[in-house]
């Protein structure tokens, strides 16, 4: 039965000697596992059938994706060290068994070809190329969010992570958004339970690995979404005040997560009359006056925006764009003062109507530079980059709203986690993301001075929220 099984399995593998000899050695470390865990040998067979591999790994690499009108700038502006690096984490119940999460993966990569792939240099911009190959998980021993080696032929765009109950994806931004994410982590999770016996469907965007990807799962969203005409500011921006304390030479130096009941987190905005994102903000406006001596000039948090609620699509790739709240260091003293003014810009600047300046500004500098040589833009978009997109502001705060998984997968997860990759002089992101009644409020800092998170400490508990402290020691000096 073994043999026939391999039999089977080589007939689905067309790839170098190496990488089909790679993926049969994971299919042995599979059975060991099951072996071990006194699993039947039928049962192992069942859940190991090479069919899950489908013919994605027979047929040859063909396909490339041009880059959606968000991403292309993250390529152009990468540097030593510098890169635009996400994670998305699942905390499992149990240890991670690392042979099932390796199978679980290349059955995975078949329903997202646009992941599956590599970033090429064409002569104008940069594209995305199929990257047919064994992908493979690692231990996680490193910091969080540490660029990608995305230089070598075939270089992977994202790395699959586990330690101990955690399972995380960290990803280059060109690839996808934390929605398109955040729909790969539940479906390799979802694969990964599959193979330790639990019947998963696939719903609450868990997608059927074995299903044929759709186009639309590919496109380029901003394609279908109407710009304005007239001229809007887009990229470009006032320079806002930075935080104090001297960076680290690790980034991030320390990641922190509050743990918060969301119901009681909800409460609380609701009774300052608010939405959670801005009553969110208003606390990181105040602690962050905490954070600096200054008190002239601006604070600005970026607020990125899901453009598939304005318009609906079923893209996995970039399909965001993102609006600027500002407010004058001196006027952020009292949350009554500051939580109106921030409803307010939350409302104006995150509309329909100011998204479609945003995209109207970014088809505009995109379509300006189509014609200028890759060679050409790079040193100018590295500068504007560096000069511009993290000096017009001070901190980010990225809102994923509520996780859901099918009902059959609740048991297992005991949560999620989102970490923004630290910026080049920021010296803090936050992210929020809730699962069940979890609320995680995530802050990736780029220096050791604790004054932005004791502050906000202090601020969500005089709000009645009293969060849960969890976080790393500090990497580095």
């Amino acid at each position: 039965m073994l043999e026939d099984f391999f039999r089977r399995a080589r007939a689905r593998l067309a790839l170098g000697k190496k990488e089909n000899g790679a993926i049969l050695a994971d299919f042995e470390e599979a059975f060991l596992y099951y072996a071990s865990a006194g699993t039947p040998f039928s049962d192992a067979l069942r859940l190991l059938n090479p069919a899950n591999l489908g013919g994605y790994y027979a047929r040859p690499a063909l396909l490339w994706y041009p880059l959606d009108d968000a991403a292309k700038v993250y390529p152009l502006s990468l540097q030593r060290n510098r890169m635009a690096v996400f994670r998305l984490s699942v905390t499992l119940v149990q240890d991670v068994e690392p042979a099932l999460l390796q199978m679980a993966l290349s059955f995975t990569l078949r329903r997202f070809p646009s992941f599956a792939t590599t970033v090429k240099q064409g002569f104008f911009w940069h594209y995305l190329d199929a990257a047919k190959r064994r992908f493979s998980i690692e231990a996680e021993r490193e910091i969080p969010c540490r660029p990608l080696d995305v230089s070598g032929s075939g270089a992977q765009s994202f790395r699959v992570l586990y330690y101990e109950n955690r399972i995380s994806v960290e990803f280059f931004h060109v690839l996808t958004d934390g929605t398109g994410g955040m729909v790969f982590l539940k479906t390799l999770t979802a694969q990964y339970l599959r193979l330790l016996g639990e019947d998963i469907p696939a719903a609450d965007g868990v997608l059927d690995a074995n299903e044929e990807p759709c186009a639309e799962e590919a496109e380029n969203g901003f394609d279908h979404a109407e710009a304005a005409e007239k001229p809007g500011k887009g990229f470009l921006g006032q320079l806002a005040v930075q935080l104090s304390g001297r960076p680290a030479e690790a980034k991030p130096c320390r990641i922190l997560h509050f743990r918060m009941d969301a119901d009681a987190l909800k409460a609380a905005a609701h009774e300052n009359g608010a939405t959670v994102t801005a009553y969110v903000l208003s606390l990181m406006f105040l602690a962050q006056r905490s954070a600096t001596d200054l008190r002239i000039g601006d604070f600005s948090i970026q607020v990125p925006v899901n453009m598939r609620k304005f318009y609906p699509s079923q893209t996995l790739r970039n399909f965001s764009m993102y609006c600027g709240i500002r407010l004058p260091v001196s006027r952020t003293k009292k949350l009554e003062d500051v939580l109106p003014e921030v409803s307010a810009q939350l409302e104006t600047k995150a509309s329909q109507s100011a998204m479609r300046e945003m995209m109207g500004a970014t088809r505009r500098m995109t379509r300006s530079l189509r014609y200028v040589p890759l060679l050409i833009k790079r040193p100018a978009a590295r500068m504007a980059y560096g000069f511009l997109g993290d000096r017009i502001f001070t901190n980010t705060l990225s809102n994923l709203g509520v996780v859901r998984v099918p009902k059959e997968m609740e048991r297992h997860v005991a949560g999620f986690d989102f970490v923004l990759g630290t910026g080049v002089i920021n010296r803090a992101r936050c992210t929020l993301i809730t699962y069940l009644n979890t609320a995680t409020l995530t802050v990736s800092k780029y220096t050791a001075d604790p004054s932005f998170e004791e502050a906000l400490f202090r601020l969500l508990t005089e709000g009645g929220v009293r969060p849960r402290m969890e976080g790393s020691e500090l990497y580095g000096r």
